[in-house]
């Protein structure tokens, strides 16, 4: 299709499906694109794509116009408020591995959130992030700041032990060149924890019709399965050494989005007040790789050169 007369910049294909055309989110909830907007699914190595005309530029990142298309708090200490318990769940994803006496950077990590729950064991951080608002902050508790990771790798090439990037990948304008930067700011044995959300999220199937157009979205480039996000990795020089699938929501908002067509968080709806259903309901949602989001740990392999084709 015309949309999508381009090269897939993860795998160089240039044959794609559309597989969604409508409105998308634009912001916040309730936030919908005037016009229809077409999803293409690359049909080598599976990524899906939003059309480059509905995509916001790049350069949107590196102001406070993201976090107020979100409607969200642009200062640090609303960024805390809205991002502080979120940090759990990518703190607990870390099992097994220890941070103790590490170097760690956080590519695109907002005003610090995750860094502030682990930068007491680690020896080093690095704080990496495109928006300027937040740079004077970071710099004030001890992080040594770039604006993006190529900076910082040219800055110090191989120090790095842990790098983690959660639910920035799906921003950004080329994936695999994303991932090849990172690659170069770690150690040779270093590993990068990577997370974004599951276009296989179960809802995707339960509401064919009001979900798409509510998980797709204008700030939203790239939507990834399991399998299209390991090829995204392998292309840009890692291998994978874990996958896993997280449902972050329970039973309540499943049936809530299937009753009102809309989100409403983890508000437990009455007669379902019970952690037991709600474990039950993650742990069978993640074992069959249909949970809300994904999370990947990666490492550099070496002796490998992979070119775009």
């Amino acid at each position: 299709m015309d949309a999508f007369e381009h090269t897939c910049e993860i795998c160089g294909n240039n044959d794609w499906r559309v597989v969604y055309s409508g409105p998308i989110r634009n912001g916040s909830f309730g936030n919908l694109t005037g016009g229809e907007c077409l999803i293409g699914q690359c049909e080598m190595c599976r990524v899906q794509r939003l059309q480059e005309k509905a995509c916001v530029d790049t350069s949107f990142y590196e102001g406070e116009e993201y976090r107020k298309l979100l409607e969200e708090p642009t200062d640090v200490g609303g960024y805390w408020s809205r991002h502080d318990e979120l940090q759990l769940l990518n703190v607990s994803a870390l099992w097994p591995h220890s941070l103790r006496g590490k170097s760690v950077a956080d590519i695109g990590c907002g005003a610090g959130s995750f860094l502030d729950h682990i930068s007491g064991l680690a020896k080093r951080v690095v704080a990496v992030e495109p928006c300027q608002v937040y740079h004077e902050s970071l710099a004030a508790r001890g992080y040594h700041v770039y604006p993006f990771a190529a900076d910082a790798a040219a800055d110090g090439r191989g120090r790095v032990d842990f790098a983690f990037s959660f639910s920035v990948i799906e921003h950004v304008f080329d994936p695999r060149d994303f991932l090849a930067d990172i690659g170069k700011l770690l150690e040779d044995d270093g590993i990068l924890v990577v997370s974004t959300p599951n276009r296989s999220d179960v809802l995707m199937d339960l509401l064919e019709k009001e979900y798409p157009k509510f998980f797709y979205r204008t700030v939203h480039r790239w939507y990834f399965d399991t399998d299209s996000f390991a090829h995204c990795a392998q292309h840009a020089g890692f291998e994978v050494m874990d996958a896993r699938c997280v449902q972050r929501f329970g039973v309540s908002n499943a049936l809530a989005w299937l009753r009102d067509g809309r989100p409403t968080g983890n508000k437990p709806l009455q007669h379902f007040e019970s952690a037991l259903m709600d474990d039950v309901w993650k742990r069978f949602l993640e074992e069959k790789g249909v949970g809300d989001y994904l999370y990947y740990f990666l490492k550099k392999a070496h002796g490998r050169e992979d070119r775009k084709q």
